[in-house]
């Protein structure tokens, strides 16, 4: 375990201070339920008991920032920029595309500089960038000669981080959050049982709150990927809204959803594992058409995904450029 060679701590050490249940099936491999058992453990130990158990928690979280910071400046995301490609180019007419993620990294960043999109995510377009939740509510127009004309310019989606980033900050003389680069000090909803609470304090509930007004809108649809419903705080609020919004459709998509081929490893598949899941899955028997289960990775669904639109002449332009500077570089 990386954070017993980090910390020197022997895991069953953790173990025993904390009465983790790690016997027991149901907590086997749950980060998610140790960290928990921790945070009480430090409550309720004292003295060198509570300064052992809140070094493994901090080791721990300080792995988990080093584990999702993965991308170099010429690492290549080309799945999620083929997604924000079938997904972010709409009419002008249409609302933008919105992503919400409970992921830390960086991919979606990456991919609209790849892409040439512009992410609307919060920040302001100033030095240092802060977060500010009006910021959501702008736009971005190309004006012409004739400063009475102007068209909204395409290529523009909206990036809500549920669970923060690993480039946020808190500033604490001003109490505002604001992007840097390679921050030791992250923003972060760890994983643990209070990510509810926390998902309701700022900046997330501002997050929350976008997310539950979209899944409400009409004639919206939801794509979910990768997400195994085990967040009470984000998939009650889908099956909500799946129960009030007759509009609303639904597709998940997620590797786990069905039974393993090999009947060794036992795994019935989270569609009737998971308590979500299986609500869903029930709608789904009884003929509900707006929801759909789909048993596949990311990077399975994202070519099967509707190419509706062909590439821009800036996108082609862009990509000519690419292979240029792979050329010149001898790749």
């Amino acid at each position: 375990m990386k954070t017993e060679a980090k910390s020197g701590l022997n895991f069953d050490q953790i173990v025993g201070l904390t009465k983790f249940p790690k016997d027991d099936p149901t907590f086997k491999g749950n980060i998610e339920a140790l960290l928990s058992y921790c945070k009480i453990g430090v409550e309720f130990n004292e003295g060198e008991s509570r300064a052992l158990i809140s070094k493994f928690i901090t080791d721990t979280e300080e792995i988990i920032r080093d584990e999702v910071n993965f991308l170099g400046n010429e690492d290549g995301v080309e799945v999620h920029s083929e997604l924000l490609r079938r997904i972010a180019r709409r009419s002008n007419r249409k609302i933008r595309t919105k992503i919400f993620t409970t992921n830390y990294d960086l991919c979606f960043e990456y991919a609209a500089r790849y892409g040439r999109y512009v992410a609307i995510d919060g920040f302001s377009h100033t030095s240092p960038q802060v977060f500010d939740s009006i910021y959501f509510a702008y736009d971005i127009v190309k004006r012409e000669a004739n400063p009475d004309s102007h068209d909204f310019i395409s290529n523009v989606f909206h990036l809500y981080k549920l669970h923060g980033s690993i480039d946020w900050e808190k500033n604490l003389a001003t109490n505002e959050i604001q992007r840097v680069a390679g921050t030791k000090n992250p923003v972060l909803v760890y994983p643990r049982n209070t990510k509810y609470e926390l998902a309701f304090e700022q900046p997330y509930i501002e997050m929350m709150s976008a997310f539950q007004t979209a899944i409400r809108q009409p004639e919206t649809a939801l794509l979910v990927v990768g997400f195994g419903f085990n967040d009470n705080h984000l998939a009650e609020p889908i099956l909500s809204a799946i129960r009030s919004n007759l509009n609303l459709k639904v597709v998940i998509c997620d590797p786990a959803l069905a039974p393993d081929a090999d009947p060794t490893k036992n795994w019935i598949g989270s569609a009737e594992k998971n308590a979500h899941l299986r609500k869903i899955a029930y709608l789904i028997s009884k003929g509900d058409a707006r929801l759909s289960l789909i048993n596949g990775t990311f990077q399975e669904l994202v070519p099967e995904l509707p190419d509706i639109a062909a590439l821009t002449d800036l996108e082609q332009h862009m990509d000519r450029m690419r292979q240029l500077r792979g050329q010149e570089n001898g790749q």
